[in-house]
């Protein structure tokens, strides 16, 4: 059975940030996407590292996932929601938000 993934839209995330909202941002994108650009608020975590750095991550506190356009962040979510994490997909990652970005 398909796990069923919480999305949140870019606009969402910024207010959730700006009332200071306690999240775990974490991108799943490759080193030389980060470093094309990034949030500064995430945390990198490439993919295919995901299980092997579960420990990274807060059980108790919510996760937003982030990719380049949301479909390998989709795939994270379904993984740590099965985990039992409170994991959220950004939809369409890096490309829509309009946040700020560092490099």
């Amino acid at each position: 059975m398909e796990q069923q993934v919480k999305e949140i839209l870019p606009d969402d995330l910024i207010a959730k940030l700006e009332k200071g909202e306690k999240l775990q941002l974490v991108d799943v994108r490759e080193l030389e996407e980060w470093n094309a650009g990034h949030m500064k608020e995430a945390k990198l975590i490439p993919l295919g590292f995901l299980p092997h750095r579960l420990d990274e991550l807060d059980k108790e506190t919510p996760l937003i996932m982030i990719c380049r356009s949301g479909a390998r962040s989709h795939r994270a979510c379904e993984y740590l929601t099965e985990l039992g994490f409170d994991a959220t997909n950004l939809v369409g990652g890096m490309l829509a938000w309009p946040g700020e970005v560092e490099k």
